[in-house]
């Protein structure tokens, strides 16, 4: 049985590609994110075969934010789909909206903290408030999990900070961000390895182009399986 604490983002230009890539890693990998840059390129077609056709589970990370009625009306249109992971950022208004709209489906709401793409800087430029970064994601989360969402998306740098708090209880922690040594960073900031972010109170790591831009995507997946295998 494979190991869904995996999660491969299928950071690929259309649909024809995603499903190319999923025959080359076959039976190893169980848990696929189709993004928002996915979207036009037939992304929710990939999702439905990849669960319905292929058994697998999906992540869709659209990062919803908008005004609560139109959010709310995107998460139920979604919701029919049977997914398993939805991402919103994380607004208490928005995840309150979210799972107005997910109501009665299995389908998880997960609120963004911060993207794992930026940092103190970013932030400043987008005049987010002062304050150290973790301090910002673990105030997002506990807002996020105040406001009923299932689970957060965090940097592996945060994911032990959010585990601490008595609200994550029971809730689920999703990083992204997550690189094998040696691999390039690309537009990631606060990255680690897929072993200690596991380690750090992750369920589940998304790992994208170091498994699809491989020579071998297999065997990429199956290195990072076998380092959080005991972890």
């Amino acid at each position: 049985m494979s190991d869904d604490r995996l999660i491969v983002a299928m950071d690929v230009p259309n649909a024809v590609q995603g499903l190319q890539l999923a025959e080359q890693l076959g039976d190893a990998v169980s848990f696929y994110k189709i993004g928002l840059g996915m979207l036009t390129g037939g992304g929710l077609a990939l999702a439905n075969e990849l669960k319905h056709e292929m058994g697998k589970r999906i992540f869709l990370d659209m990062k919803l934010f908008d005004i609560s009625a139109t959010v709310e009306k995107a998460v139920r249109g979604l919701a029919q789909f049977d997914l398993d992971f939805l991402t919103v950022h994380g607004d208490p208004s928005v995840v309150e909206a979210a799972k107005q709209g997910a109501a009665g489906k299995d389908m998880k709401i997960l609120a963004v903290t911060i993207l794992t793409s930026l940092d103190r800087q970013d932030l400043d430029a987008a005049l987010i408030k002062d304050g150290d970064v973790q301090d910002l994601v673990l105030e997002r989360a506990s807002h996020a999990f105040a406001a009923g969402a299932d689970g957060v998306i965090a940097s592996p740098h945060e994911a032990a900070l959010i585990r601490a708090l008595p609200e994550a209880a029971g809730r689920l922690i999703v990083t992204p961000g997550v690189r094998p040594a040696g691999a390039d960073l690309g537009d990631q900031k606060r990255v680690a390895t897929p072993a200690s972010a596991i380690a750090n109170g992750a369920d589940h790591i998304v790992v994208g182009r170091p498994v699809w831009q491989a020579k071998d995507p297999s065997a990429a997946a199956q290195a990072i399986l076998s380092e959080i295998k005991n972890t």
